[in-house]
C-alpha cells in the first residue's frame, strides 16, 4: 500500500514538472510585436527611411510578419535619438554611425545591419572668413557649431582639427546644436561658422550667410556617416522580420539613386519648412553616396570607436562585433561574406558644386526589388531544454520505482 502511494506521488509530481518545464519553455517564445517604431533625423543623408515611409512600403513590406502600424519620430541629431532608444522608445533608427558607439557602450542593445550614406557634410563659414580661408589653421580662435558630442560631425571635426595640429578644446570654441538653431544662428552671425550635413551647408549658401569651405570627404576620406541600426530583441526575436527591414531600405535606396529629384520632393514634402529647390541645389553639390552594404563602413566606424575612446567618451574600445551584425545584407546579397580589410575603397565624389548627381558607388551590387519573404514561422515547439528536463525527471522517478519495487 505505501508503495503504491509513493508511487502515485511520484507521478504526479513528474507530470507536475514536466508541464511546468514545457509552460517556461514556451514562456521565451518571442513576444509578438504589431507596432513598429522608427527614429530618423530632417537631413537628406535618410532619405531612403522618408521614401519607404511616404510611399508606405513599411506598412505593406512588414504587414505579414504582424506589423499593424509604423511610426516615426524625427530627432535634431544623433545622440538624442539613441537616448530614445535606450528607452525603449525605438526599435528602428537611422542615425550616424558614431552616436551608436557611445549608446552600446552604456548599454544599448543594438547593432548596425545595414548602411545608408557616406560622407556628405561640409564646414561653412561667414562670407568674410570665407574669402580668407586657406587652411585648418585659420578656424583658430572662432566659434564653430555642430551636432552634439558623440555624433558623427562631432568626431570628425575634433579628429580632423587634431591632425592638422589643433586643439578642439582650447584652439576653438564647438558648440552642439541641431541644424535649424545653427542655420539660424551663423544667419544672425551669432557664429563664425558651422559644420552640418546636407542639405543645411548648400541652404546656407543660398541664403548668402555663409560659404562651404571644406566638405567631409575631404576631412576624412570615404568616411561612414549614416546606418540603419536595429534593436538587439528584434534580431533575436524577429530575424526574419528584420531582413525585410534591410530589404526595404535596400529597395529605398536604391529608387532614391535612380528617381534623385523626386527623393528631394519627397524630404521637402517629409521636413517641415524645406525648401524643394534648396535641397535639388543640395543633392547635386554634395559629396556624399547613398550606400547600403555595412561592410563597406565597417572600418571608419572603427575608427570613430577608437577616437570616441581616446577622447573618454567610450570606457572601452568597441569591436565590430559589439557594433555589426552583417548576416542579413550578407544573406540577401546570397553571396561570400567580405572581410573589412578586402572592402574596396569608395571613390569619393568630387566636391565642386558641378558634381554629378548621386550614383551607386563601384563596391554597390544593385539588387533587384525585394522577393516576397516566407510568411512568419509558427512558434517553435518547447527547446531541448526543457525536453531534457522531462526526461530526466522520468529517468529519475523510473530508478527510484524499481528500487521500492
Amino acid at each position: 500500500m505505501e508503495k503504491t502511494k509513493s508511487a502515485e506521488i511520484l507521478i504526479a509530481l513528474t507530470v507536475v514538472i514536466s508541464f511546468m518545464c514545457v509552460l517556461s519553455a514556451m514562456s521565451v517564445q518571442a513576444r509578438d510585436i504589431t507596432e513598429l517604431h522608427i527614429g530618423y533625423q530632417p537631413s537628406t543623408h535618410q532619405i531612403a527611411h522618408m521614401t519607404a515611409m511616404e510611399n508606405g512600403w513599411w506598412a505593406e513590406d512588414l504587414k505579414r510578419f504582424g506589423i499593424e502600424k509604423v511610426t516615426d519620430s524625427v530627432f535634431s541629431s544623433g545622440p538624442p535619438e539613441m537616448i530614445a532608444m535606450m528607452a525603449g522608445e525605438l526599435d528602428v533608427a537611422y542615425v550616424g554611425t558614431a552616436p551608436p558607439i557611445t549608446a552600446i557602450d552604456k548599454g544599448l542593445d543594438a547593432k548596425i545591419v545595414a548602411a545608408v550614406q557616406t560622407n556628405g557634410s561640409a564646414i561653412v563659414l561667414s562670407p568674410e572668413l570665407a574669402a580668407s580661408y586657406t587652411s585648418p589653421e585659420d578656424l583658430k580662435g572662432l566659434k564653430i557649431a555642430t551636432f552634439p558630442k558623440g555624433s558623427i560631425q562631432d568626431t570628425i571635426l575634433r579628429k580632423w582639427l587634431m591632425d592638422n595640429g589643433l586643439d578642439p578644446v582650447e584652439d576653438i570654441e564647438i558648440i552642439g546644436m541641431g541644424p535649424g538653431e545653427a542655420i539660424t544662428e551663423i544667419g544672425a552671425e551669432v557664429l563664425d561658422g558651422v559644420f552640418l550635413p546636407a542639405p543645411s551647408p548648400t541652404i546656407i549658401e543660398l541664403d548668402g550667410t555663409g560659404e562651404i569651405v571644406v566638405y567631409s570627404g575631404e576631412m576624412w576620406p570615404n568616411h561612414a556617416c549614416c546606418c540603419l541600426l536595429v534593436s538587439d530583441e528584434l534580431i533575436e526575436e524577429h530575424p526574419e522580420l528584420v531582413e525585410q527591414i534591410v530589404r526595404t531600405h535596400i529597395n529605398a535606396t536604391e529608387y532614391n539613386m535612380e528617381h534623385v529629384e523626386e527623393a528631394a520632393e519627397i524630404y521637402a514634402k517629409k521636413v517641415v519648412g524645406a525648401d524643394i529647390e534648396m535641397v535639388k541645389e543640395s543633392l547635386k553639390s554634395w559629396d556624399g553616396a547613398w550606400i547600403f552594404n555595412p561592410h563597406l563602413e565597417i572600418n571608419s566606424t572603427l575608427e570613430y570607436a577608437k577616437v570616441d575612446y581616446e577622447m573618454g567618451y567610450t570606457d572601452k574600445l568597441l569591436t565590430a562585433d559589439d557594433l555589426f551584425d552583417t548576416s542579413f545584407y550578407d544573406k540577401i546579397m546570397a553571396g561570400p561574406t567580405p572581410t573589412p580589410e578586402a572592402t574596396p575603397a569608395l571613390t569619393p565624389p568630387a566636391p565642386p558644386v558641378s558634381s554629378p548627381a548621386i550614383t551607386t558607388t563601384p563596391t554597390e551590387t544593385p539588387t533587384t526589388p525585394a522577393p516576397t519573404p516566407e510568411p512568419t514561422p509558427t512558434p517553435p515547439t518547447p527547446g531541448f531544454t526543457a525536453v531534457f528536463a522531462i526526461a530526466v525527471v522520468f529517468a529519475v522517478a523510473y530508478i527510484i520505482l524499481r528500487r521500492r519495487a
